[in-house]
C-alpha cells in the first residue's frame, strides 16, 4: 500500500485503508503499526506491505557505497545497537554529518539520508512513527523459511503486483515489473524472464486493441443487476486510481495529481480526490478540515448538476469522511461546474 506524507485531508495510506478496514480512522495504521505483521519499505512504490512479502525482497546489498559512507554506516549501526529504537534527530545530534544534495536538487540532512539508505539496504527497519517521523532500529536478518530460487522469488513479487493492480493493460504490467528494480535490485537480471513467464501464466484478453492481464484463477463475474448507489472519494494513490493509463481507458478522462504543480496551472486542485459514483469516476473533490468541520468543493467532468440521489450519496460520503477524520461535522459543500478545465477523452 503506497504511502505519502501529505495530509489533505489525511495521509494516502489512511485514505486508502478507510475503504478496506471497517471502523478505520485516520492515523490508525501509525498507532497500531508496532503490533502488526507489516513492514514499511520500498516496493514498486514506497509504503507498507506484509512481513512475509517484505522478506522476499531482502537482503539488499549496499554495493555502491564508498569507504566514507561504509565507515559512517558502521558507526551509526553500532550506535543503534547500543540505544535501540532511535529518532533521526537524536542520531543527528550525536553524529552531525551535515547536509547533502538530495534527489530534487535541494539540501537534505546527511544523517537522515544515511538512515534511509541503511533502511533500504536491509540494515535497519522502521519500528514505528512518532508524529509521522520514522523511528529506526536494527533489522534482524530473517532468512526465508525455505530455499527459493531467484526466478521463483521474482515470480512471487510479480504475482503480488498483479494481485494489487489487476486488471492491467499489458503496458502497465511491463512497467510494474520494471519497477521491481526498486524492490529487489539484486534480482534485476531476472526481470525480463519474469515478465515473459507472467504473460504466459496470467489470464488475458484483447479488448479494443488493448491487451489486458489478470490472475488466472480469478473468476470473471458478470456485472450485478443491483445498482450500488454510493459515492466514494478515492485517494490519488489508491490501487483503483494509481494506473493513469487504465483510469483513462475506464472512465474517459485524465486525472492528474497536482500537489506539485504550480497553483496557477492546477485544473483540479492541490489534492483532488477522484469521486467514484456507482461504477464510474465522474469528478473529484477537494476536502479540508476548518474549525474541525469538513468543507468540500466538488467538480464534475461533464459539468453536471448532481441529481438528488447523487447529492444524498455525497452527503453520506462526507459524513463517513468526517467520522474517519473525527471531525465535528460536515460544513460547507460547494458543487462546481468546470468541464472546460479538464482534459476529457470522451
Amino acid at each position: 500500500m503506497q504511502a505519502d506524507p501529505i495530509r489533505a485531508p489525511a495521509r494516502a495510506q489512511d485514505l486508502t485503508l478507510r475503504h478496506r478496514v471497517i471502523g478505520y480512522h485516520a492515523g490508525d495504521l501509525e498507532r497500531r503499526y508496532p503490533k502488526l505483521a507489516v513492514e514499511e519499505d520500498v516496493f514498486v512504490n514506497y509504503g507498507f506491505l506484509p512481513s512475509a512479502h517484505h522478506a522476499l525482497m531482502h537482503p539488499r546489498v549496499p554495493g555502491s557505497w564508498n569507504a566514507v559512507t561504509r565507515k559512517r554506516a558502521n558507526a551509526l549501526l553500532a550506535y543503534v545497537r547500543e540505544h535501540g529504537a532511535v529518532h533521526p534527530r537524536q542520531v543527528d545530534e550525536h553524529f552531525d554529518h551535515g547536509s547533502v544534495r538530495n534527489y530534487w536538487g535541494g539540501s537534505s540532512n546527511a544523517t537522515s539520508q544515511l538512515l534511509e539508505a541503511m533502511h533500504y539496504h536491509s540494515l535497519l527497519r522502521v519500528v514505528r512513527r512518532d508524529d509521522g517521523i520514522r523511528i529506526y532500529a536494527e533489522r534482524s536478518q530473517q532468512p526465508l523459511a525455505e530455499e527459493v530460487l531467484s526466478r521463483d522469488l521474482i515470480d512471487r513479487l510479480v504475482d503480488i503486483v498483479v494481485m494489487k493492480y489487476a486488471p492491467l493493460p499489458a503496458a502497465t504490467l511491463s512497467g510494474l515489473v520494471y519497477r521491481l528494480r526498486y524492490a529487489a535490485p539484486h534480482l534485476s537480471a531476472e526481470r525480463k524472464g519474469a515478465l515473459a513467464r507472467a504473460k504466459a501464466r496470467l489470464a488475458n484478453a484483447r479488448i479494443d486493441g488493448i491487451e489486458w492481464c489478470w490472475p488466472g484463477d480469478e473468476p470473471v463475474r458478470a456485472k450485478p443487476d443491483a445498482r450500488y448507489d454510493e459515492a466514494r472519494f478515492l485517494c490519488p494513490f489508491d490501487p483503483v486510481v494509481w494506473d493513469r493509463r487504465r483510469f483513462e481507458l475506464f472512465w474517459g478522462w485524465a486525472y492528474r495529481f497536482e500537489a506539485y504543480t504550480p497553483a496557477p496551472r492546477r485544473k483540479l486542485g492541490y489534492y483532488a480526490l477522484p469521486l467514484l459514483w456507482r461504477d464510474e469516476v465522474i469528478g473529484w473533490g477537494n476536502l479540508a478540515l476548518r474549525d474541525r468541520r469538513l468543507d468540500a468543493e466538488i467538480g464534475f467532468v461533464d459539468g453536471r448538476t448532481p441529481a438528488p440521489e447523487l447529492r444524498a450519496a455525497l452527503r453520506r460520503e462526507l459524513e463517513r469522511m468526517g467520522d474517519f477524520l473525527r471531525a465535528a461535522g460536515v460544513g460547507r459543500l460547494v458543487v462546481g461546474q468546470r468541464k472546460s478545465e479538464v482534459g476529457s477523452r470522451k
